[in-house]
């Protein structure tokens, strides 16, 4: 099976399990321990702390190790509704990832208003400035990089504009840490990450918080974490993490030729299969992903099935919304009509996908295409 679903999930990595393993051996107390088994333990973790906050410029206090992108994401809306003015409101992109929007909706019921997006499939950053120079919402939300276009989002010039108005500003950015270059994402108010999306194991990530800021924790119960997420954290998860990390900011080394290697097949695709289209092809968008609108009259289904048979594993877009019978959120802010959002396939590669798996991949879309 060749492997084009790695924005849902990525293999681990053979540094990943190697530190994993390693971990699990040497340090076998709970951080929260007393002993000396303990401190190991917790030397380890701050260690770990130190080098991902490196990685991404912020202070090592400001991370807080998680179980993942989605529980980060709760406890940034959840620590917002906690200490927010009663009647301030949060603005989130409208191609946030399902997990943001459902814990704002959850959280500010009556107080969320949805950034815009250009059918480029980017943030409106002229709504943006516009409304932030009339209104200071108590947070604004955008992601570094759709999970399911690979858009790369103006995250940067967000910031900018919620520091001029001193606006707490959000990145989800578990599509492009591992991806992409992690440092400057630590100016960052919030930042997510998790490991699964970049060779780590799954079940671990973090969350980087505003220097010398309390934290609401959403998981109470223990002090962990100078009370900011209670429960023992995953010693060994975290090193894996790191591990993974660091191992995928050397491979980037070679980007230019894996983006060579996706332009062309979206080349070919669109040549070769009359009626496809890329979708947000005029924007910047992650090296290993690509959003095909594929020819009419031809849905979903019958592309991932007939794929997954010639040995090829593709996605329709968020695995976090798959089985849901309405079109992706993304593709109707970016104004896909229904039909059209019915059509949608996502490709994305990882660091190991070569220049012959793209190529295979094309061959087996056109063989499905003419009737194979």
């Amino acid at each position: 099976m060749i492997y084009f679903d790695h924005n849902a999930t990525t293999p681990l990595l053979r540094e990943a399990r190697q530190a994993w393993l390693e971990a699990s051996e040497q340090f076998q107390g709970n951080p929260s321990s007393p002993h000396r088994l303990g401190s190991r333990a917790e030397n380890a973790l701050q260690n770990a702390r130190e080098r991902l906050a490196e990685l991404l410029g912020c202070e090592p206090f400001d991370i807080v190790w998680t179980s993942g992108a989605t529980e980060s994401n709760n406890t940034v809306l959840h620590h917002l509704a906690e200490t927010a003015p009663a009647r301030a409101e949060v603005w989130i992109s409208s191609i946030e990832h399902p997990c943001v929007l459902a814990a704002a909706a959850r959280d500010f019921p009556k107080r969320r208003r949805l950034i815009p997006v250009e059918r480029s499939g980017a943030i409106d950053l002229k709504w943006l400035r516009t409304e932030i120079g009339q209104a200071r919402p108590a947070l604004v939300a955008v992601m570094a990089a759709n999970n399911e276009t690979g858009v790369l989002q103006p995250w940067q010039e967000a910031r900018a504009l919620c520091r001029e108005r001193k606006v707490p500003f959000f990145c989800d950015a578990a599509q492009w840490i591992g991806k992409l270059r992690a440092d400057g994402l630590g100016e960052c108010d919030f930042v997510s990450g998790c490991a699964h999306k970049f060779g780590g194991p799954k079940g671990v990530g973090f969350l980087k918080c505003p220097t010398r800021a309390r934290l609401q924790p959403l998981l109470v119960g223990g002090p962990q974490e100078d009370g900011r997420r209670a429960g023992t954290e995953n010693v060994a998860s975290v090193l894996s993490m790191l591990a993974a990390l660091e191992t995928c900011e050397r491979l980037r080394a070679d980007n230019d030729k894996r983006t060579a290697w996706k332009t062309a097949f979206e080349t070919q695709l669109v040549k070769q299969l009359p009626g496809a289209k890329i979708l947000g092809a005029e924007r910047a968008r992650l090296w290993n992903t690509v959003s095909a609108l594929m020819p009419q009259a031809d849905c979903q289904r019958r592309w991932v099935v007939k794929l997954d048979k010639l040995g090829f594993a593709v996605s329709t877009g968020s695995a976090c919304a798959s089985g849901r019978e309405e079109p992706s959120h993304v593709l109707q802010a970016m104004g896909c009509a229904p039909d059209e959002s019915s059509r949608v396939l996502r490709f994305s590669s990882g660091w190991k996908t070569t220049k012959a798996d793209w190529d295979a991949l094309l061959a087996a879309l056109v063989k499905v295409h003419v009737g194979g």
